[in-house]
């Protein structure tokens, strides 16, 4: 399906499985099912990336470098799995569509929770907050890659989190009045 929901047909998919069109037909009764299916695997596991570098550590400056590093694992992985999230030619079917928000509102959420458990910030400024780290990890990534990988993955991924530390960096730790002193976050 990396060429698209439309080019892809049952046959090619069977054979690029490794299985008959019937074995595949006994899990999935069409296209749209498997397509789902497989939507639904990918977009759970860019949550869980997102959701796992906020809790890999207490280091702030480390957790948008996980964030960050999420989005680019993502796009570059060799299976094109974010096609399916991100490139979708099914956009306007409310069944993708749902499962493509709740990708975005699944790692907004996850980057919410941190920020209001450290800055303090209401919900609604945290998910703004959140919102834009989100975005920006995610557009850098796919932009990093239509480009053609023109700068190594690893410097790319340094400079957008180095971008996005900046700004949500001069938000302080609860109890600090002030950003720059020892309740910088991170």
């Amino acid at each position: 399906m990396a060429q698209g929901y439309h080019a892809a047909a049952m046959d090619e998919i069977a054979e690029r499985a490794g299985v008959s069109k019937p074995v595949l037909y006994q899990h999935f009764p069409g296209k749209l099912e498997l397509y789902l299916a497989l939507l639904d695997t990918h977009c759970d596991a860019i949550i869980a990336k997102v959701r796992g570098a906020m809790l890999a550590t207490p280091d702030n400056k480390e957790r948008v470098k996980g964030a960050v590093q999420a989005y680019f694992d993502f796009v570059d992985h060799e299976s094109e799995a974010f096609r399916l999230v991100f490139e979708s030619d099914l956009r306007n079917d409310p069944q993708v569509r749902e499962r493509v928000e709740r990708v975005e509102q699944g790692c907004i959420a996850a980057v919410t929770d941190t920020v209001v458990s450290d800055t303090g910030q209401n919900t609604a400024n945290a998910e703004l907050l959140a919102s834009g780290l989100v975005g920006a990890a995610g557009q850098a990534a796919q932009y990093w890659l239509a480009t053609g990988r023109q700068t190594p993955k690893a410097e790319a991924e340094a400079l957008v989190a180095a971008l996005i530390w900046r700004g949500i960096a001069s938000f302080p730790l609860q109890g600090e009045s002030t950003p720059g002193t020892s309740g910088e976050i991170g």
